[in-house]
């Protein structure tokens, strides 16, 4: 791997001086400098409302700096919008996959650079070109299996994260930013990402990399740059730190126990009981009860069934099939999600952004909206009580924000999964129903979502908690089954490990699984 040392006089790909950034006075990102050498990976660490969104949009051309200069192999360049970011080879690949599923592999490669031709003064895509540089781009990240013609919609979410690689670099990508690129990717997916990463530095692209997953962020990159409270406040030469000293610059201490203690004794009295839970393709014969006061782990892999179970419980899967349903003690159906609504349920989506948030309404817009007749007399709103509500949630659960009326998109990715926790908590429900509650999120976050998760339960919230985390589900659930193939493959007590998870999700020895853990 390159060094900082080793790089000697030559001459960053990126250098970043002294740029600052603030929003409505708040100053958020204060003189942050580092800089990005051809075909090294810097790691950009940070916790929750630390600046890294900020400092990536703004190299992405969504935001402009206040202040400071950006300098491109030596070059001083002006981005104020994302033309001038491609057009400096800066590339963003943001967290959520950004898609468009009803074209095919080569039209989203092609999008904003479409090779044309000309007939009869009339100009028309070339088809025969975007093909030929979609398949090249595919050969050259090692993923020919994957056809330039076929559907986007028709990819796995893995592949449609591959595609999103080959647009980067359709668009003559120097500087490729990663955003969280694992998020939602199995060991196996993430492993052929980690072959596509080691490609592009071989190539000389720089790779500017943002992940909450330290052993990844340590087995892939040469230097960490951490920001915290919008400053830069220490960089690493990877193979000479350690995990602890990073998380110290990132949290200003050390993190300590990042799982709070679990329930000694959850009560046996059932929120929910599930028999021969059924979806074609999807899941087969899942049956699990859910005790008052209990965190219900389910683990599995990307493409076990876990993406459903979930939603089927809530309601939001109509294929999906029951032998027997009670909730509190009572006979029950699938049904809608308003009827779940009804019945005492809240459900928190993986994908906030598509599935649980609407971003360009406010905080408080987005806390109230599942129960908006609590807040309606006659027809009108009382917005009034929302920003008092939505204040109380604010304060309890420690989202950081300028206020209920700032606009959720604008919030960290851990700030807004706390307003989704948020609006459904407003309800007081019966049984909590949680999607990867901590993708994408930091560890200063995950820690404050953690401890309101045991917190809720403490309180007799039964949680069904479904994550592809096995970190995550080891560390909270009083109780765990390992979905694989749609089916239940095991059963563990509050006692089981990571490791064990991974074993009964993978069917392989232990000591496979024992090579590190995730921070």
């Amino acid at each position: 791997m390159p060094s900082a040392a080793s790089n000697g006089s030559r001459v960053p790909r990126l250098q970043l001086t002294n740029v600052t950034k603030s929003f409505s006075g708040s100053q958020v990102l204060k003189n942050v400098a580092f800089s990005a050498y051809p075909g090294e990976v810097v790691a950009l660490l940070g916790a929750n409302g630390a600046g890294k969104s900020t400092l990536m949009k703004i190299l992405s051309g969504v935001y402009a700096c206040d202040d400071g200069k950006i300098e491109i192999d030596g070059e001083a360049v002006d981005i104020i919008s994302a033309r001038d970011a491609i057009a400096s080879g800066v590339r963003l690949m943001p967290q959520e996959i950004s898609v468009h599923p009803d074209l095919s592999v080569a039209e989203n490669i092609a999008l904003g650079s479409m090779p044309t031709r000309k007939i009869a003064g009339v100009t028309f895509v070339n088809r025969g070109e975007m093909l030929r540089q979609a398949r090249e781009l595919l050969t050259r990240l090692k993923v020919e299996h994957i056809s330039a013609e076929r559907r986007m919609g028709l990819l796995s979410l893995p592949e449609q994260r591959l595609v999103e690689i080959a647009r980067a670099l359709a668009g003559q990508a120097r500087i490729l930013i990663m955003d969280e690129p694992t998020a939602a990717l199995g060991e196996a997916d993430a492993e052929t990402l980690f072959g596509v990463i080691a490609s592009l530095r071989a190539d000389g692209v720089t790779i500017v990399y943002i992940s909450h997953y330290l052993d990844e962020v340590f087995r892939l990159s040469d230097r960490i740059v951490v920001l915290r409270d919008g400053e830069v406040k220490g960089e690493f030469q990877t193979s000479a730190t350690s995990h602890q000293e990073v998380l110290r610059a990132m949290l200003g201490s050390d993190l300590g126990d990042l799982f709070p203690e679990k329930s000694a004794s959850p009560s046996d009295e059932a929120v929910l009981a599930v028999k021969g839970l059924s979806q074609p393709g999807w899941l087969d014969d899942v049956s699990f009860t859910i005790g008052r006061g209990e965190v219900l782990g389910v683990f599995g892999l990307i493409g076990s069934g876990i993406e459903k179970l979930g939603r089927a419980v809530y309601g939001a899967e109509p294929a999906a099939k029951v032998r027997s349903l009670e909730m509190n003690g009572a006979a029950a159906e699938l049904s809608t999600p308003k009827a779940s609504i009804r019945s005492g349920m809240a459900f928190v989506a993986a994908e906030r952004k598509q599935q649980g948030l609407i971003g360009n309404l406010s905080v408080r817009a987005n806390t109230t909206l599942p129960y908006l007749s609590l807040f309606t007399r006659s027809g009108v709103i009382d917005q009034k009580r929302e920003r008092a509500i939505s204040a109380h949630w604010i304060k309890a659960l420690r989202v950081k924000t300028t206020g209920p009326e700032q606009e959720v998109r604008l919030l960290s990715g851990g700030n807004q999964q706390k307003v989704c926790l948020a609006r459904w908590l407003l309800g007081r429900p019966r049984l909590l129903v949680l999607e990867e509650p901590t993708r994408g999120v930091d560890l200063g976050a995950r820690r404050e979502i953690y401890e309101e998760i045991r917190r809720l339960a403490l309180d007799g919230l039964g949680i069904l908690l479904v994550s592809s985390d096995a970190e995550e589900i080891a560390g909270l659930a009083d109780r765990m089954i390992v979905l694989e193939g749609g089916r239940v493959v095991a059963e563990l007590g509050s006692e089981a490990t990571a490791a064990e998870l991974m074993q009964a999700a993978e069917a392989r020895p232990l000591a496979d699984v024992m090579n590190g853990e995730k921070l």
